[in-house]
């Protein structure tokens, strides 16, 4: 199974990376994945994930050739 992580924004600059190929033979959470690609970093509060570019959560599951975006929250005025 391979997944594309993306970090946006400021979370991309805090980790130093913008892209990561995910290769698994295990069916992986959005939660296994983020451990897995941080090295077990501490996820920060308000991170909104996307998989293939729809809300979701730490314990959706994700399936090969998905897309999983971790972004801040948006702001502005």
């Amino acid at each position: 199974m391979a997944i594309t992580v993306k970090f946006f924004a400021s979370l991309s600059e805090q980790l130093g990376m913008r892209e990561v190929l995910v290769e698994s033979k295990d069916r992986l959470t959005v939660e296994e994945i983020w451990e897995q690609v941080t090295g077990n970093r501490e996820i920060p509060a308000k991170i909104l994930i996307a998989i293939n570019m729809e809300y979701a959560r730490y314990d959706d599951h994700v399936s090969d050739n998905d897309e999983v975006a971790f972004f801040p929250p948006v702001t502005g005025g």
